[in-house]
């Protein structure tokens, strides 16, 4: 009997997701630690708490908490007491947080999507867009889609050069709008 599409899929899914797991042994690190320097990578200057990132990863704060405990230990994630609001912390790579990166296990996964062609892999790109939104929509978590594509950017607004957010007040510069960010909303 022949499995169903969908039922294939998923376990294509599930097969990569373990394979991708594998990978993220190295360095002595856990999947969950690789993901958390990838996030810290990538997100805006708002989006840089643990709170944040535990609606990223859906995990448990205590989960989160170790994990951060964790990277510091390393050396690769640092804490600060935030400006704002002194009852958080912002977090930021360390340099050899940064450097590591560059060693990611997930490069690999990269070399084998850029093998594909150009439209293959925007055909991939999009129907993993739309199954992660369709997924997450179902549990009602957060997207964390970039800045430029938020419904509250703004290009050459009066308030700030070159851009602004119009929810947080705040002016934007190039690197916030390529950046995720967990007050997105699609636009």
């Amino acid at each position: 009997m022949k499995e169903a599409p969908d039922i294939h899929i998923a376990a294509l899914l599930e097969r990569i997701g373990r394979l991708l797991a594998s990978d993220a042994q190295a360095n002595g690190l856990l999947p969950v630690h690789w993901e958390t320097l990838r996030y810290l990578d990538r997100a805006n200057r708002f989006s840089m708490t643990a709170a944040a990132l535990t609606a990223y990863l859906g995990l448990t704060k205590g989960t989160v908490s170790q994990s951060l405990n964790s990277l510091e230990t390393k050396g690769l994630v640092r804490k600060r007491v935030d400006l704002r609001d002194r009852r958080s912390k912002r977090l930021s790579l360390t340099a050899e947080g940064k450097a590591l990166l560059k060693n990611d296990p997930l490069l690999l996964t990269s070399q084998a999507i850029n093998a594909l062609s150009p439209s293959a892999k925007d055909a991939l790109a999009d129907s993993l867009q739309t199954f992660l939104s369709q997924r997450l929509a179902t549990q009602d978590r957060q997207a964390f889609g970039q800045c430029r594509d938020c419904r509250y950017f703004a290009r050459r607004h009066e308030k700030g050069k070159p851009f602004f957010c119009q929810l947080l007040q705040e002016p934007l510069n190039e690197s916030d709008s390529l950046s995720i960010c967990y007050e997105q909303q699609p636009a």
